[in-house]
């Protein structure tokens, strides 16, 4: 056939092929470029290749001169490889990474030149929207640098732009989108082993299929794994397709991998013929050692004939066919062991479920799955990463075979602490009668769970929030169980339930046997109503009832009050009997204890209940890969107590949910039967305890010796609370301390041998395991610095001190606890409420005695009867009683108390107000912190997460940031604005690189009202992409420049997990300027000159020193050109936290955002605009409180004080005269006025209530940085007293001198508070050129400036390398991060060339390109 004059190369416009299209752009070989359907390379009239590799191919080999397919043969097989790897590993994480690994020394993937290698995988990368990843610098390079080449840039500009086929989803998880998916085309597979019952693992791989099946309209198909004959049961695919329906799942196709059989058959035959694979009879412990060896079997180099006549043994199953089973002949020196001759075929005697007798050899999984999931039309196969070795071999068959490959995408499988997931393993429980069966409750099965109270919604919800992330971990079940706590409590109905061996029966007087309807649930009417029955005779539980005193009044829940009149006990103590007596018309239910009861009528019998409570079948919360899990089995599981049930209960059937009040959720597992004529027993009903994902709930041991008390608490029986062993304790201890740090010896050697991911988590989690356990033991953390411990006598004696230690705590504990819950009756109140008044009038007309110099006779009767007055205080409370003015003053005292953060403590006539901090700077920063802003009154929680509310105190201070910064800024010729807080996704989405960093933290409006929005509207996290567009609008000329705009506002930033008021908050207050520039001269002048003010914020007003610097290429902010930041350092933590920033844009969003101006030389060209945004945000409170604060509370600088000086009176007393009094207060206010009209910040505290030291405390706990005091002393020597808050120094300032003196001890305070910051930087501000130096000072809380290459990879090191794994409690572990550049280097870069200064990551051997400041960071 005559060939065609101009090949015609037809393109798709759905899958380009870029290969192709860039061997024509670069090939010599005239072609003509047509875009259609389908890609394809016509020749001839009949002639045509359909592959856009073979095209490719083709179109090199007409250039040999350019060596497009390699210059040799060798060059053109690594291409071929590149070929294949394109189609295969990418965009995959792990294909990046070994792509990455690659490109290493490399510009080009194979040669000196671009080749067809280079066009398929930048091909894969560009179709898949490959964005520049710190993480990945040679792809990187690589891609930028192809991208630059005109010949790619011409390709990528002619490809048609592609319809967005990902479907519009709700943000549910973290689900990833399919690779290639198109609407109503996916198609997934869920395909389980029919050899045990669903578990979690397999019911969140069920729900992820499911989920991409709805999200794409797609298909999902349900296929039975029966490739091994031995597993295979019927009755496990009925009960596993039941269990879909139980998760409400519905396949579109239901098939089996035997109803392929002929097909594999066909497939495997293919194989032995073309050479790819072979028969061996190689026993089995001989075949694992070939693999670990590397080395080939005997039978690996048989003939194609050879194989055959095995394959045909096989197939019927003869003798010699049982001995040999057909291995792929893949890849036996590979680094990857599936590739090393995987197994096929084996043959095996048994019947098959499905095919009977019909064959006798059968595939294995790994080579039937992706032959019929290419057969089935699957598109996407979901498997976990533990399958990730298997890819290259899943792949490997499709291509020998011919057939088409479907994606393979990874997610992570479900692990969870105290939990095993293997159906081997379940099985060995279920065979050796540890549980009842497969549906048990302590069971991880789909069956397992719903019995135990587990909703199907809550199971969904939960895998829905894991969505397709592939982050191994292992959680915890009270994640679960939370969830399912939400799902449940709405609609469980509620009802009481007494233990029966600890029920006591109360006799109240007054109460008739009747009853009355009662919602079920108080919150929640639509779940119906029960009847309540009263009675004479109620029963109570016991542990209620040693709660109770005589004159007491509690509540009876859905009754009413009571008052106790005696309570009667056995010769143990214990309470047998309660008298009360009804007091219904006492409504007042707020301070009473509220008790649980149960009527005892014949007119309504208890049901008779048993309440079950599971725990784990496992006591190790990770098992290591070397435990044996039979070594860790949980023998005591199941604690079952008999309880008299409410009379409601006898309507409940099989799994209804309710909850017992003040024991939790429980669910039915049986009936209630009435009496059985045969046995004349009634059958209880069974309850089963449901988990709330509380702490109580997570993790525990053992359940033995315990029962659930009425107040929703675990306490220990008799049996649970025998001592232990001193000795053994001791043995035990030393044991752990020695595993402990043999686990912290492994993980070390782990990570310096750069494990992988996975199993340095697994390790880490055993090692917290441990450190529990320790904990629970000894009573206190287990810490690197305490030395091991020898197992001695003396070991036995310590262990005894610890145990015999905690006994005391909990008996003083509980005496503390039942001392505070002395009810004391209203009439004995009546009497000790007269007292106090007595004692506090007695008291002060003592005090007007002596201070009216009366005679000793009158005072000594006077005190006599003070005496006697609290000696009945005392005999009749058993307390004593401080002087009559706090008598008199209890009810304020208990109003101030909680006004200002205190705690009076109940069953005491003292009150104690903890006004003050209870944790200190130095031994527990982090609470300290928190107590610091609490209680100095800056911040109130919210009931929303992230959120506080600024108080008057702090929002004080920015304000006076905000006008000294306002003013700055308008000075320099900026103006404000306001745009609004609301943003559409299109706009938001518009510069996906920008946001993609927030993209974690955008919250979303999705409803007004009931109804869903059409398009869902985002909080802004910044505005670029609000004000960009308007900028677009207002920017046409270069005399609209400079554009100079900053608006005041809040932004929302949402998902984190760890808030930290002030510091990281979900909403937080701040300044964003952006402006435009015509010259990147001018902005980049503007940059530095607004971090020159925010340095001037910092350091002039709130006196903390800063270092300049500019962030690295890693930190810098995402789209600019450069970020300049201010790092200030927080000596407490010994950490660095980022002040403000500046960054310089360049035109990289006026490019988005089409920002030009007309270029005022060539009137027909537009230029776009440079711009700089910077910001300044609430921090800086935290900052300062974090800087200055001390173990008294608040600091403030001066010139940032919401006050700055506080007036207050002394020496004020009770029997002072009144003129006196009054003279002492209006000199107060006299000072307080002069001093205000100085223009000082002043306030003059004349509160009669408090005292002066109370005052004194107060104001130095909200930081006031200077107290004047004025007594009468002070008015008579014509002064005051001035107290520093900063170092407490007290100064005598003369009246006269009073304004002045002032003012300079203000500005002296100020300049004091900023040398000492100064001093404290200056001493933890390191230099050092070597590693071991570096992590040195890193660990004494130091910053440190360091010799950097400026590699991203060599950043991730130093930050991984440097991080501790063990320090002691509430020292900081992570790694150091790069902080900035600091302008001011501490070597020139002369130097750093000249002497050859080294990066000073000790395995980095590149020159460093300056000095970097690394530390760990907020």
């Amino acid at each position: 056939m005559p060939a065609l004059s101009i090949p015609v190369l037809t393109a798709s416009k759905i899958n380009p092929p870029i290969a192709a299209l860039l061997a024509a752009e670069h090939s010599k070989e005239s072609v003509n470029i047509k875009w259609g359907d389908a890609t394809q390379l016509q020749l001839a009239a009949n002639i045509k290749l359909t592959s856009g590799f073979s095209i490719a191919r083709y179109l090199a080999r007409q250039s040999p001169e350019l060596r497009l397919y390699g210059g040799d043969p060798v060059q053109q097989t690594e291409v071929d490889h590149w070929l294949d790897y394109s189609v295969m590993r990418l965009p995959s994480d792990e294909g990046l990474i070994e792509l990455n690994y690659s490109l290493a020394p490399r510009t080009f993937l194979v040669g000196h030149n671009v080749t067809l290698a280079d066009f398929a995988v930048w091909g894969a990368l560009y179709l898949a929207d490959y964005k520049a990843n710190p993480g990945q610098p040679h792809v990187s390079r690589w891609f930028s640098h192809l991208s630059q080449i005109p010949g790619f840039q011409r390709v990528s500009t002619s490809i048609p732009k592609r319809k967005e086929t990902t479907p519009q989803r709700k943000e549910e998880g973290k689900y990833v989108a399919l690779p290639g998916a198109d609407m109503g085309k996916v198609v997934v597979r869920f395909p389980p082993e029919a050899s045990g019952y669903l578990h979690i693992g397999h019911a969140k791989a069920a729900l992820l299929n499911a989920h991409y099946q709805t999200a794409f309209q797609g298909k999902l198909i349900m296929r039975f794994d029966d490739t091994n004959p031995a597993k295979e049961k019927a009755d496990f695919e009925k009960v596993i397709l039941e269990d879909l329906e139980m998760l409400r799942i519905k396949p579109d196709q239901f098939s089996h991998t035997s109803d392929f059989f002929e097909e594999l058959l066909g497939f495997a035959d293919k194989l032995i013929r073309e050479g790819k694979a072979y028969v061996d009879d190689t026993d089995a412990e001989t075949m694992r050692r070939e693999r670990e060896e590397r080395s080939e079997s005997r039978r690996r180099g048989n003939s194609v004939e050879e194989n055959l006549r095995g394959w045909a043994e096989m197939v019927a199953g003869s003798e010699v066919g049982l001995r040999c089973c057909l291995r792929a002949r893949i890849d036996m020196a590979s680094d990857n062991g599936c590739l090393r001759d995987p197994t096929i075929y084996r043959c095996k005697s048994e019947p098959h479920l499905v095919t009977g007798d019909r064959y006798r050899v059968y595939p294995t999984y790994d080579f039937a799955c992706p032959i019929v999931d290419s057969v089935e039309g699957v598109t996407h196969a979901l498997r976990t990463t533990e399958y990730r070795d298997r890819d290259d071999q899943y792949y490997w068959f499709l291509r020998e075979l011919g057939l088409r490959s479907p994606h393979v995408w990874e997610y992570a499988r479900l692990n969870l602490q105290y939990t095993l997931l293997s159906k081997r393993k379940l099985t060995w429980f279920v065979e050796e009668g540890f549980v009842e069966g497969w549906d048990d409750p302590r069971f991880p099965t789909v069956r397992g769970m719903l019995r135990k109270g587990l909703t199907v919604d809550a199971l969904k919800d939960f895998i829905v929030a894991q969505g397709g992330s592939k982050s191994v971990v292992t959680m915890e079940w009270d994640k679960i169980w939370s969830i399912n706590k939400k799902r449940i409590d709405p609609v469980a109905a509620r009802y009481t339930a007494v233990a029966k061996l600890h029920a006591v029966t109360m006799r109240v007087v007054g109460a008739v046997t009747e009853s009355k309807e009662v919602s079920k649930h108080p919150k929640n009417p639509e779940v119906g109503n029960k009847t309540v029955w009263f009675a004479p005779d109620i029963f109570i539980d016991s542990v209620d009832a040693e709660l109770l005193a005589e004159g007491a009044v509690v509540t009876l829940i859905n009754w009413g009050n009571v008052i106790v009149t005696e309570v009667l006990r056995d010769d143990t103590k214990r309470v047998t009997e309660v008298k009360a007596k009804l007091n219904l018309e006492n409504t007042d239910y707020k301070k009473t204890l509220k008790l649980t009861w149960l009527a005892d009528t014949h007119l309504a019998e208890t049901v008779p209940t048993v309440c079950n409570e599971f725990n784990h079948l496992i006591s190790k919360a990770v098992l290591g890969k070397d435990d044996n899990f039979k070594d860790f089995i949980n023998k005591e599981t199941r604690k079952e107590e008999l309880m008299l049930g409410d009379p409601c209960l006898s309507g409940l059937v099989k799994g209804d949910v309710i909850q017992l009040q003040r024991k939790g959720f429980y669910i039915c597992d049986s009936p209630y039967q009435p009496v059985n004529k045969y046995t004349s027993r009634p059958s209880p009903c069974q309850l089963i305890y449901i988990p709330d994902g509380s702490q109580k709930d997570v993790g525990s041991k053992s359940i033995k010796g315990e029962h659930r008390s009425g107040r929703g608490e675990v306490e220990r029986s008799e049996e649970g609370t025998k001592k232990a062993d001193p000795l053994a304790a001791g043995h035990r201890l030393a044991g752990l301390d020695a595993n402990i740090r043999q686990q912290g010896d492994l993980i070390r050697e782990l990570k310096q041998s750069s494990a992988n991911k996975e199993a340095v988590t697994a390790e880490v989690a055993t090692l917290l395991a441990l450190k529990t356990e320790y904990k629970e033991l000894s009573g206190r953390q287990w810490t690197p610095s305490v030395p091991g411990v020898s197992v001695t006598e003396d070991l036995g004696s310590k262990a005894s001190k610890v145990i015999n230690k905690e006994e005391k705590l909990k008996k003083k504990d509980k005496k503390a606890e039942k001392k505070k819950q002395v009810i004391i009756s209203g009439d004995k109140m009546e009497t000790i409420e007269k007292l106090k008044r007595d004692i506090s009038e007695q008291g002060e007309k003592v005090r007007e005695l002596k201070s009216s110099a009366a005679s000793k006779d009158v005072l000594d009767i006077e005190i006599k009867k003070l005496l006697d007055l609290k000696l009945e205080y005392k005999n009749l409370t058993g307390e004593e009683i401080s002087a009559g003015r706090q008598a008199k003053k209890s009810d304020k005292v208990n109003k101030e108390a909680a006004a200002e953060g205190g705690k009076v403590v109940e069953g005491e006539t003292k009150k104690q107000t903890r006004l003050g901090l209870e944790a200190t700077k130095e031994g527990n920063f982090s609470e300290w912190y928190t107590q610091v802003i609490i209680k100095a009154e800056m911040i109130e929680y919210y009931d929303v997460s992230g959120c506080y509310i600024l108080r008057n105190w702090s929002y004080a201070v920015w304000e006076k940031i905000v006008r000294w910064f306002d003013d700055a800024i308008k000075g320099l010729g900026v103006e404000n604005v306001y745009f609004p807080m609301f943003v559409s996704k299109n706009a938001l989405e518009k510069e996906k690189t920008h946001i993609a960093d927030f993209a974690p933290e955008v919250a979303w409006v999705t409803r007004s009202g009931q109804s869903e929005l059409d398009q869902p509207i985002a909080v802004r996290p910044t505005s670029e992409t609000v004000m960009y567009p308007a900028y677009a609008k207002w920017i046409q000329s270069h005399r609209d420049l400079p554009l100079r705009l900053n608006q005041w506002n809040n932004v929302v930033r949402w998902e984190f997990k760890h808030p930290q008021p002030f510091l990281r908050t979900r909403e937080f207050l701040w300044q964003e300027g952006h402006t435009a520039f015509a010259t990147r001269e001018e902005a980049v002048d503007e940059v530095h000159t607004i971090l020159e003010l925010y340095a001037r914020i910092y350091e002039e007003l709130m006196a903390i020193p800063v270092v300049r610097g500019r962030k690295t290429e890693k930190e810098k902010f995402a789209g600019a050109d450069f970020t300049t930041t201010i790092e200030a350092y927080i000596p407490g933590s010994g950490r660095a936290i980022q002040g403000a920033t500046s960054h310089h844009l360049g035109q990289n969003f006026s490019k988005m955002f089409d920002i030009m101006y007309e270029d005022p030389k060539n009137p027909s060209e537009h230029l776009h605009v440079f711009q700089n945004s910077w910001g300044l945000t609430t921090r800086t409170i935290g900052v300062m409180a974090m800087v200055h604060g001390d173990n008294q509370g608040l600091v403030m600088p001066p010139r940032l004080a919401t006050l700055q000086v506080v007036v207050i009176p002394c020496g004020i007393t009770a029997g002072m005269k009144p003129e006196v009094k009054e003279s002492i207060l209006d000199t107060c206010v006299r000072y307080e006025g002069l001093l205000k009209k100085s223009g000082l910040r002043v306030k003059g505290d004349f509160r009669e209530n408090y005292s002066p030291g109370w005052k004194f405390n107060h104001w130095e706990l909200k930081g006031v940085p200077l107290r004047v005091e004025i007594g009468p002393k002070d008015i008579a020597m014509n002064k005051v007293v001035a107290v520093r808050r900063d170092n407490g120094e007290r100064v005598d300032i003369a009246v006269d001198d009073l304004v002045n003196d002032v003012t300079q001890l203000l500005d002296v305070i100020q300049k004091w508070l900023y040398d000492r910051a100064k001093q404290q930087l200056d001493e933890h501000l390191g230099v050092t050129d070597s590693w071991d130096e570096f992590c040195s000072m890193l660990d004494q809380r130091m910053i440190i400036q360091a010799p950097f290459c400026h590699v991203e990879e060599c950043e991730d090191r130093i930050k991984a390398d440097s991080a501790r794994l063990e320090v002691e409690e509430g020292a900081p572990s992570m790694g150091a991060k790069s902080l900035c550049v600091p302008f001011k280097q501490p070597v020139t870069q002369e130097e750093i060339q000249s002497k050859g200064i080294k990066c000073v990551h000790k395995s980095c051997s590149r020159t460093a390109v300056n000095y970097t400041l690394f530390g760990r960071s907020y």
